[in-house]
Parts: C-alpha cells; sequence; structure tokens
C-alpha cells in the first residue's frame, strides 16, 4: 500500500509500506482524509526534536474500521471514525490528575508512531471515535485541529462577557475562532500580517481584526477597552517576540493561553505579570475534547469545510507541502484525500 514517509529532514517520498494487521487491543482504519498540519511541517523540516525517521506521519484523520484487533469491543467493522492522536500511559502523575495530553510517556500518532498519511493504519480501539450519523468523513479529518482550540479555551477559563484577543488568523486562529464563538464568545478580535488571513477571519466571524503591520495592536486594543485591557489572549501566532506585547494588552486578572513550540527565549517582564496578577497557560494537543467538538459540529456550531482551501489526493503531497513552504499564505487547510 502507498503512505507518505519522512525518512529524514527534507528527504519524504510517496512509497509502498507493508500493510499492518489488527494488534491486540487496536483497530486497523482505512483513511478516507488527513490534513496536513503545522507540525506535519516541523517534522519533514527536522524542528520536532520527539520524532524518529523514518516516519509516516499524519495527526489529523479519518477513516473506516477495517479490522479489530484481539479483544476490542464496542467498535464495529465498517464504522466511520476519527482518530485522538494522543496515548498515554495512564499510571503517571499528569495521567492520574486528568492531564493526559502532558503524559510523561506520551506517544503521539503521526510523532511517535506511523499517522494517517497511510492507507491502512493501526491505531489504540480507544483512540478511535465514531462519527455522527450528520458528519461527513472529510469533516471528520478536521477534528483534531478543534480539540487545540477546545483545550487551550479551556486552559484560559472563559467567563461571560470576556473579550477574546486571537493573535495569528492561520489554521489554528480560526478554529480558535469558531470555537470561542460556538462557547458563546461575542466580542473576538484578531490581529495577523496577512490580510488574506484577517479576510477569512472576518468571514468567520471575527468581531474586528487588526493588521500588525499597519495598525498598533496595543494601542488600538487599549483604546477599545477604555485602557482595560483584555481578559483572554489566545497566542496562535507562537511567536516569542510577541510575548511582552501580550503582557501588556492583557488586562488585570487576564488569561494568556500559549500554544508554540518555538525554541527561542521571550522576554518575560514580571512586573506586569504580578501587578496584573495574569495566568498564563501552556495547552498541548487536547486533553480528552474528542467528543465535545464532534457534538459542536453534529449541532452544526462549527464549519469545518469552511477551513479547508485545498483538496489534494496523497500523490501530490509533495506540491502541497512546496506551497505551503513557499506561499504559506495561499492556504487553510490541506485536506489529502486518501481514497483517490
Amino acid at each position: 500500500m502507498q503512505a507518505f514517509q519522512v525518512r529524514a529532514p527534507l528527504d519524504y517520498v510517496i512509497t509502498e509500506v507493508d500493510v499492518p494487521q489488527a494488534a491486540p487491543g487496536e483497530v486497523l482504519v482505512r483513511v478516507a482524509y488527513a490534513g496536513i498540519c503545522g507540525s506535519d511541517m516541523h517534522i519533514i523540516h527536522g524542528a520536532n526534536a520527539f520524532v524518529r525517521f523514518p516516519r509516516i506521519t499524519g495527526h489529523e484523520f479519518s477513516g473506516v474500521i477495517e479490522a479489530l484487533g484481539e479483544g476490542v469491543e464496542g467498535l464495529s467493522v465498517g464504522e466511520r471514525v476519527c482518530i485522538d492522536p494522543v496515548i498515554n500511559c495512564g499510571q503517571c502523575y499528569p495521567c492520574r490528575i486528568g492531564r493526559p495530553n502532558v503524559c510523561t510517556a506520551l506517544q503521539v500518532i503521526g510523532v511517535h508512531r506511523n499517522g494517517g498519511f497511510e492507507e491502512l493504519v493501526n491505531v489504540p480501539a480507544a483512540n478511535a471515535y465514531r462519527l455522527p450519523e450528520n458528519v461527513s468523513l472529510e469533516s471528520a479529518a478536521l477534528v483534531e485541529p478543534y480539540t487545540i482550540a477546545a483545550n487551550v479555551l479551556d486552559r484560559m477559563q472563559p467567563i461571560a462577557g470576556d473579550q477574546l484577543l486571537i493573535f495569528g488568523a492561520g489554521l489554528i486562529g480560526l478554529t480558535i475562532l469558531q470555537m470561542a464563538r460556538a462557547l458563546g464568545i461575542e466580542d473576538i478580535t484578531v490581529t495577523d500580517v496577512i490580510e488574506e488571513r484577517l479576510a477569512t477571519a472576518r468571514e468567520f466571524g471575527a468581531t474586528r481584526t487588526f493588521n500588525g503591520r499597519e495598525q498598533d495592536v496595543e494601542a488600538a486594543m487599549r483604546e477599545l477597552t477604555g485602557g482595560e485591557g483584555v481578559p483572554l489572549i489566545a497566542d496562535a501566532a507562537c511567536v516569542p517576540a510577541l510575548l511582552p506585547q501580550m503582557l501588556r494588552i492583557a488586562s488585570p486578572a487576564g488569561r494568556i493561553g500559549l500554544l508554540g513550540f518555538d525554541v527561542k527565549p521571550s522576554d518575560l517582564v514580571q512586573l506586569e505579570v504580578i501587578k496584573k496578577e495574569l495566568t498564563l497557560v501552556g495547552s498541548r494537543l487536547n486533553n480528552r475534547k474528542f467528543a465535545h467538538v464532534l457534538n459542536l459540529m453534529s449541532s452544526g456550531r462549527l464549519n469545518p469545510l469552511g477551513l479547508v482551501s485545498h483538496r489534494l489526493p496523497l500523490a501530490q503531497m509533495p506540491d502541497a507541502i512546496h506551497m505551503l513552504d513557499n506561499h504559506p499564505e495561499k492556504a487553510r487547510k490541506v485536506l489529502i484525500d486518501m481514497t483517490s
């Protein structure tokens, strides 16, 4: 069968691989759709310290159960599913306190083990979520990005009436925007430096947008809030140099959600944090958010297919990578149709 395999940094190929067998406690899934994520690009560029090569990437995917491993109950061959990529040990401190997404023995499908850019893939049965009847396989491939948004918003603990400022209108910024609206947050500002992305944010319901190249975002938010500051700030730009500005923009008792994996240090002015008693929270992957997102998707409160800018067969994945490397402004979510 065919798969997209990263053999080493900047060395990737569409290749033939062996068909896996359903292991005990696992299900074999015939992949229908898989999305290219920024973390897939980090693996390709050798910027992910956790991956071991060669690796079949892909952690955003949906498909149909092809076979059941020994001992699997509650799932059936032929059922449509999407896959939570987070695999945890269940024994360590984070797992014991209900934070399995930062398990000390964490494995991520598509990073630590092979993922969804192959025709058939083995996954733990507990990680397969049955789809509601009105959620398509195409939409279901986008559940995982929404869980990222759900997780960071949960970590930020919104309160009724809170304003939200999102730095970055890429894919994750747009999912945070949609998720925040689905959760009842009404006043949402989005800032970016690419006008096309800001236009999309407005289409998706942003209350207002600011272009950071053309406008003083800090001054604009100060005026907008009467000098009080913003209670919720989500960093979907993941640029360490922006943290001091976020600290200044945040209101007293504000919460800032951080998502970036950049190893460059940020300048943290402790005075800003202490005098306002700010809360800075990291957010990694998702903490059991798949069922929640599927419910929101089924209810029509999310618009997953609106995120998709390109649909391509697996054979064209190298072209998609080239586009994402050289013209990221042209793409939102690139979805690979594994059936074509």
